[in-house]
């Protein structure tokens, strides 16, 4: 699964509890995007980022 390069964001795990409350597992998966972003250099990079920062404007899209 992928990680967001900027936050760190990432899939989590936990139960997933019925009403019986039998548990069973159950994975958090983030929304992470593959973009390409510019560096401090001005060169475009692709890497993992995910949502929330992208409308954050925390990168900015080559």
């Amino acid at each position: 699964m992928a990680k967001c390069a900027i936050c760190g964001k990432a899939a989590h795990f936990g139960n997933n509890v019925s009403h019986s409350h039998r548990r069973s597992n159950k994975m958090w998966k983030s929304n992470v995007k593959s973009v390409k972003i510019k560096t401090e250099n001005g060169a475009a990079k692709k890497t993992y980022v995910c949502t929330s920062c992208l409308r954050s404007g925390k990168v900015e899209r080559a």
